[in-house]
């Protein structure tokens, strides 16, 4: 009964959208003075204009939005639009992928960004584990579809997210509240207040601290598992002299802490899943269930995650003869350091895993936009630098029981050495250098028309470097007797150049209908992977063959796409209802695609792949206060093309994390009950296709149902909101990544979804 539930509910979902397609935009648009939804002022083409005005998809949503669909941080993005989605697995760093509309960089690399570029106050942001911290003193997030290779260029082949910070003001002292707790002994506490200095200007500040206990338990020890502590500020200064300029001054510090992220549950069971579970009994601990719902997981050793994040960033805005320069400056730091971990994910001691990573980067852009009446264009000119140095490193320690796992897994007791200690230590070192200049035009042609033009030209210089400092000299060390490591050094380096840009025609044939076609060229640049494999196993590493072996070459090429989108947003029913529909079709060629496999992090390129459908979201003011949102995806074809290079599980296959369909419904409430007190409330269904979720594997998870709601009151006079919430509402059990278990061949394993989470949550402004 529970999966006709589902499918119908899903059935009716899709026929309510096809036969009302729209965008769901803000989920609080609220009411303009003429009546009608609010109107979103978005930045999609680097100036303010109305979203239903701009030839590109978008989905805005201001705090507010944010705070009421509990999007903290990007992990739970798909909450306002079933288009994009997240996924991470035991390392951010290399871990931390966001997809839009299918297409996004999968799987685990430490050595490339993304394929969504993510920026923060206009500062690219080399990973996405960035924004999977929780977002502090965010005013805006804006999600842009497709390949953005004019304006935001680097790593924007399927997309861009935009946050910005709210900004100071000079007009009025304000603070702001904002608490919430939970099950699972969740907290989060945000502050933020802004204080005029002078008439010119202002500083703002704003903290954060939040603390939750792990959904897993250990069953031998009962302490929780995948906990997760975290605590950032924010300060701003702003100098606003004149009309002519403003200086903004941003720096942040964040720093997440817990025993994240190795526990997980069983995917599949492999045959040595028993010597798994003997090795656990006799190390003294508890079998975990092999239910995914018992959320239960032994593991060893006291694994320890340290994330750090922080840096500054100068916004400065100089009106310049005809038009404004803008420039964004920023230095930042970004640090994932994860100790004692137990990589064979169970409760058998086999080995430990140290692993580090450290990102510096700098950035520096300007852009002038100005108006050339001559052509009457709107016209944007902008140059792009920016310098990554990567740290990296692992430490790999044989535990108690790994000799006696080979032992037996191997057949012969003592054929291979696998006694306690060190066995390996690694130094993985990356270099990106990126210059880049562009210019985009927007032409009226007459008062229906506009034509809009772009080009960016980009060179991208990158080297990755991988060396042994240790490795265990014994002749049978367990992988060298296996023939897999130690893999050979290598140090190289490797230069792209590439022309990417847009053209595009938009037509309002009649007020709030602009119809529009566009033509996007992507290019994400290719790079080193960085990996003790990378250039190849022991065989070619000259230091162990006496000089027979040949390293493999560890780059990969860029990747590249054309995508064509046809689309329409309009706006009826008084401005009470608001529709855009876009259709896409995106021919990628050299697509990046990372793997995990066994011990070894590999990145293919498959030559050739497709992604096309159909995006449709809704948003309608059913009375004042009152809206709802019906947002549908439609993906019928998202597939790797058949390649005898590709790995066999990919070859022809489907994009992972592609469902054919994703679509959310919501009904929002912000409604007065008396003078003085407003009800709120938000009832949201989100469904989700099945889809394959193994870069390595065919592991597929079945279709999910969520329902997500909040309920509460609001006094607008005082500034205050209380309300209740609940997530994932009827507990359903899902994964959301699948991975082959380390050493252990046939086995998987997987991420799960969050169980039912509630709590209340206490907003106060003054």
């Amino acid at each position: 009964m529970k999966g006709i539930w589902r499918a119908s509910t899903a059935g009716v979902i899709l026929a309510a959208v096809i036969s009302t397609p729209a965008f769901a935009q803000d989920a609080q648009a609220g009411e303009q003075d003429s009546g009608g939804l609010q109107e979103i002022v978005v930045t999609a083409q680097r100036r303010a204009e109305n979203l239903q005005n701009v030839p590109i998809a978008i989905t805005a949503a201001n705090a507010d939005t944010l705070a009421q669909a509990r999007v903290d941080n990007v992990s739970n993005i798909q909450a306002i639009t079933p288009s994009v989605t997240f996924r991470t697995a035991n390392i951010s760093s290399s871990t931390a992928n966001v997809i839009i509309r299918g297409l996004g960089t999968t799987g685990n690399s430490r050595a490339f960004e993304g394929s969504v570029g993510v920026f923060i106050d206009g500062v690219y942001r080399t990973r996405a584990a960035a924004a999977l911290q929780n977002f502090l003193d965010i005013d805006n997030l804006q999600i842009l579809r497709g390949p953005q290779g004019t304006l935001f260029g680097k790593n924007t082949t399927a997309g861009a997210l935009l946050l910005a910070s709210a900004k100071p003001s000079t007009d009025k002292t304000a603070f702001l509240f904002d608490a919430t707790y939970g099950n699972y002994n969740s907290l989060l506490v945000k502050a933020a207040g802004n204080v005029p200095l002078t008439d010119t200007l202002a500083f703002r500040i704003a903290g954060l601290a939040s603390t939750r206990e792990g959904f897993y338990t250990n069953p031998t020890t009962g302490k929780d598992l995948n906990g997760d502590t975290t605590q950032a500020v924010k300060a701003q200064l702003l100098y606003e002299p004149s009309a002519d300029l403003s200086v903004r001054l941003i720096g942040d510090y964040s720093r997440g802490s817990g025993n994240c992220c190795y526990a997980t549950s069983e995917f599949k069971l492999g045959p040595t899943t028993p010597l798994v579970d003997a090795l656990t009994l006799a190390n003294g601990g508890v079998v975990s269930s092999k239910k995914a719902s018992d959320w239960e997981q032994t593991l060893n050793g006291n694994g320890e995650q340290v994330i750090k994040d922080y840096g500054a960033t100068l916004l400065i805005d100089l009106a310049l003869g005809n038009g404004t320069l803008k420039s964004v400056s920023s230095y930042r730091k970004f640090s994932v350091d994860q100790r004692d971990m137990d990589p064979d994910f169970s409760g058998a001691d086999i080995f430990r895993y140290n692993e580090s990573f450290k990102s510096r980067f700098i950035s520096q852009e300007l852009t002038y936009n100005t108006k050339i009446e001559a052509l009457n264009a709107d016209a944007v000119f902008g140059a792009f630098f920016s310098d990554e140095k990567l740290q990296m490193g692992r430490a790999m320690p044989w535990a108690a029981q790994g000799q006696a796992y080979w032992d037996v897994a191997i057949g012969v007791p003592g054929l291979v050495y696998a006694a306690p200690g060190l066995w390996t230590v690694e130094d993985m070192r990356g270099k990106a250098r990126s210059y880049a200049g562009f210019a985009h035009l927007d032409f009226a042609v007459g008062e229906k028309v506009n034509v809009i033009a772009g080009l960016r030209y980009s060179v991208e210089k990158k080297q990755g470097s991988f060396s042994n400092p240790f490795y265990r000299s014994e002749a049978n060390d367990v992988f060298r007797f296996l023939g897999l490591m130690p893999g050979p050094a290598y140090n190289r380096t490797i230069t792209n150049k590439a022309l990417s840009g847009t053209f595009g025609v938009q037509f309002r044939p009649v007020d709030d209908v602009m119809l529009y076609a566009t033509y996007n060229r992507g290019f994400k640049a290719g790079g080193v992977n960085i990996d003790t494999n990378a250039a190849g196993l022991l065989a070619n590493n000259p230091a162990e063959t006496g000089g027979a072996g040949v390293p493999l070459d560890p780059s990969y090429k860029p990747e590249k796409v054309n995508a064509y989108e046809v689309g329409a947003k309009i706006q009826y029913l008084n401005r009470r209802a608001r529709t855009n529909i876009a259709l896409f079709y995106y021919d990628l060629s050299d697509l990046q695609i990372a793997q995990f496999v066994g011990l070894r992090f590999t990145v293919l390129n498959t030559a050739k792949a497709k992604d096309y459908g159909l995006e449709i979201e809704n948003l309608f003011e059913l009375t004042d206060g009152v809206t709802l949102s019906l947002d549908g995806t439609w993906i019928p074809h998202a597939k790797y093309g058949t390649d005898a290079n590709l790995d066999p599980a990919l070859s022809g296959s489907r994009f992972r994390y592609a469902p054919k369909l994703a679509a959310n419904a919501a009904i929002n409430v912000d409604t007065p009950l008396t003078d003085d007190v407003n009800l709120t409330a938000r009832l949201q269904y989100q469904y989700s296709g099945s889809q394959l979720i193994n870069t390595a594997g065919t592991e597929a998870q079945k279709a999910v149902s969520l329902v997500n709601a909040n309920l509460g009151f609001k006094l607008p006079k005082q500034g205050l909101t209380v309300e209740g919430w609940v997530q994932n509402l009827f507990d359903q059990t899902y994964f959301t990544a699948a991975f082959n278990t380390p050493l252990q061949t046939g086995d998987v394993r997987g991420y799960l979804g969050a169980p039912r989470t509630y709590g209340v949550r206490l907003r106060a402004s003054f």
